[in-house]
């Protein structure tokens, strides 16, 4: 209501501007719209809203169990929360390619500002698993090609992510990003890379806007902003950091709930009603009531 101040459309120029600007965008993920207002707050360039926390929010592994329309209530939603560019994670497309052409509309009308598809078979695995399974380079063609022919905003970011990496090694991994390009790709997503020998070979191969994912307990070395921007990365994605931490965090409380029988010594690791009314702008919304019924009959 309140808290949004750009439409869609302006959010998804913002994006292609940042973009070719040639500097690191930094998007960590949001499993809530609440934390996509605390990511903004921070300072960060974007808001990442990832599959694998989505799924694991919903109680479920990340095989690829999510529906279209569960991850783009949930996506929509956490891209109203804040002016921030939001990208998402669509999974394998939800189906073939005339699926895909379906999903790229869904989540334009939700408000995302992009997303990435990858070229796993369904049902698929979390991207730093073992024994991942892929389509065709072909059949992932036709599906980029689908993507870039359904959107209806051009600014739309369509992402190719390619797993191939483990079973194709990385020439195999650079070969599909490139068909992927010619097919329509805005940007491509090398998923699993183990170093920054492998990022810097990817770079030197591919042309458009390159994605890292940073996430925790993967293969992937963690690599620093500065260092991916060095490597002349454009986008890095932190995609269940922020789950990890609450979920930690919740974890460590209620076990100290069950043994002390009071939540008191846990008050100092809680963000406080004030703080909360403050990130939401509770007193803003009162004070839009007020100014909207302030008139008499």
């Amino acid at each position: 209501m309140l808290f949004a101040r750009k439409s869609s459309a302006q959010k998804r120029a913002g994006l292609r501007a940042a973009l070719k600007s040639g500097k690191l965008l930094r998007f960590p993920g949001a499993f809530s719209p609440l934390v996509a207002m605390l990511i903004k707050r921070q300072g960060f360039e974007g808001v990442y809203v990832s599959g694998a926390a989505l799924s694991a929010d919903l109680g479920l592994p990340d095989i690829g169990l999510t529906t279209l329309s569960e991850v783009a209530a949930r996506g929509g939603a956490i891209a109203r929360a804040t002016d921030l560019p939001a990208l998402i994670d669509a999974d394998t497309g939800f189906g073939e390619a005339l699926n895909v052409a379906r999903t790229i509309q869904t989540l334009e009308d939700a408000g995302l500002c992009g997303c990435h598809l990858e070229d796993q078979v369904n049902p698929k695995r979390c991207g730093h698993l073992d024994n991942k399974s892929l389509v065709s380079a072909a059949d992932m063609v036709k599906k980029i090609r689908a993507a870039a022919s359904a959107r209806r905003d051009q600014n739309f970011v369509i992402m190719a992510r390619t797993d191939a990496r483990a079973s194709e090694g990385l020439d195999g991994a650079i070969a599909r990003a490139k068909a992927c390009v010619d097919a329509g790709a805005d940007a491509i997503f090398p998923e699993a890379l183990a170093d920054e020998g492998e990022f810097e070979k990817f770079r030197k191969a591919i042309k458009v806007p390159l994605l890292a994912n940073m996430t925790e307990f993967g293969k992937t070395k963690l690599l620093t902003a500065k260092q991916l921007s060095d490597l002349g990365i454009n986008i890095v994605i932190y995609p269940v950091t922020t789950l990890r931490l609450a979920m930690k965090a919740v974890e460590d409380g209620l076990a100290v709930l069950k043994k002390a029988g009071t939540q008191e010594s846990l008050l100092k690791e809680m963000q406080t009603r004030a703080a909360l009314y403050k990130l939401i702008r509770y007193k803003d919304y009162e004070q839009f009531d007020k100014d909207v019924f302030n008139f008499k009959l």
